[in-house]
């Protein structure tokens, strides 16, 4: 019971000491301020950017792989890679018959070309060659209208499917469906409007709202496929399965492509997961090295109280030494200042997640979407009371050592 009151008063002190020094305990946790914002900026928007990248590939299905000729991520010599041949439109048919436990093989192609609808013209559109299979091995689909049928590839029918930045600049207030535009120099009929998916953002990768789908036989009629890259995308039997149903691609793809044993593969397998652990890795070392820069910050704020709090024992030299000759005990002595340091750093926390709110606020409305999660509010104020507790060690161990005679001598 002696204990739990000794720490009660001792908080209560420490809180009066404070108060009596306002300016100078506001000046102090400004280093505390700026560090622990700087915390919660980096942290926010490094969640911010994870998010974004997530919903930027989240398209890609995370349980489909692709066939390709380049990987997506290359990271040995790029020369080892240039010269391997296309993937061809007749490879992904003999695939697609050989992947019995495939539930979706999906070949597609793209070029860019000019679209028109009236008098309104966009520039330099992706137009995909695709599949019924697209919206299968993807997640997105049509908001308005239909997509691509079995019966639009094997007719070669002219119709296409856009994303919704086509229908708003080309189409504006019109409804598109059943429109015929031009790709490039023939007529399409418009069946259907794909749902707002967003673009990559700081990735570069395509903006997803700006693409036009058409069927892969009428790609190849209209624009041709020779010389042309074609990639497959195979929806696999589960998510369970992956690992297990790439080597049985990666030993069909080299029948097709009558690679030897001693062969090397001339294609890649990607999946989402090459692009998740490729972010990963490179959002790691910047966050590391925006943790090492902001945590300077807090340091030079924790020297800030540490200064401030070896001057306050100096000036409060006669009081410790009065409550010593009245049988404080130096453990309480040294809770006090613990206290009271901790105190200004955790002030400065509050403060600084408050001006982060305000900060986040701002990126998320000019930027990114962003937002301060409780998660990272929490970490942000045990920081600054791990940098108050630090900080005042040294200043309230050295206060509980005072002698209580020479401390009553001070003037």
């Amino acid at each position: 019971m002696r204990s739990i009151y000794e720490k009660v008063e001792s908080f209560k002190i420490a809180l009066s000491a404070i108060k009596e020094n306002r300016t100078r305990g506001i000046l102090t946790a400004l280093g505390i301020i700026i560090g622990i914002l700087a915390v919660i900026t980096t942290m926010t928007v490094a969640n911010g950017l994870g998010n974004n990248f997530k919903e930027s590939i989240s398209a890609l299905g995370s349980d489909v792989l692709y066939v390709s000729r380049m990987p997506w991520i290359i990271t040995g010599n790029f020369f080892e890679y240039r010269n391997r041949p296309n993937l061809t439109f007749k490879q992904s048919e003999k695939l697609e018959r050989r992947l019995k436990s495939a539930r979706a093989v999906n070949p597609s192609t793209s070029t860019i070309n000019n679209v028109k609808y009236r008098s309104n013209v966009l520039e330099g559109i992706p137009v995909i060659g695709t599949t019924e299979n697209q919206i299968v091995v993807s997640t997105s689909l049509p908001d308005f209208g239909r997509f691509l049928t079995s019966f639009d590839v094997q007719n070669k029918k002219f119709v296409c499917v856009i994303g919704t930045e086509i229908k708003d600049h080309l189409f504006k207030d019109i409804d598109p469906i059943n429109k015929k535009m031009k790709i490039g120099r023939y007529n399409f009929r418009v069946v259907g409007i794909m749902e707002k998916q967003g673009s990559s953002g700081f990735f570069g990768g395509p903006n997803f709202d700006r693409q036009i789908f058409v069927p892969i036989s009428t790609f190849i009629k209209a624009f041709g496929s020779r010389n042309r890259q074609f990639n497959i995308a195979v929806k696999a039997p589960s998510q369970e399965s992956m690992q297990d149903f790439r080597y049985e691609i990666i030993g069909e793809m080299r029948k097709i492509r009558k690679l030897k044993p001693t062969e090397k593969d001339n294609f890649s397998i990607n999946s989402m997961d090459t692009l998740m652990n490729a972010y990963n890795n490179v959002m790691g070392v910047v966050i590391l090295i925006g943790l090492v820069v902001t945590s300077i910050s807090l340091f030079v704020g924790g020297i800030g109280v540490m200064n401030i709090m070896f001057i306050s024992v100096t000036e409060r030299t006669r009081e410790i030494g009065i409550r010593k000759a009245l049988g404080a005990r130096r453990r309480v002595i040294l809770s006090q200042f613990l206290y009271e340091a901790s105190a200004i750093c955790l002030t400065g926390g509050l403060l600084g997640l408050i001006v982060s709110f305000g900060v986040t606020s701002l990126i998320n409305k000019f930027v990114l979407p962003a937002a301060v999660s409780m998660p990272i509010a929490i970490i942000a104020l045990l920081i600054s009371i791990l940098v108050g507790v630090l900080s005042g060690i040294i200043p309230a161990f050295r206060a509980s050592r005072l002698n209580p005679i020479e401390a009553l001598r001070y003037e």
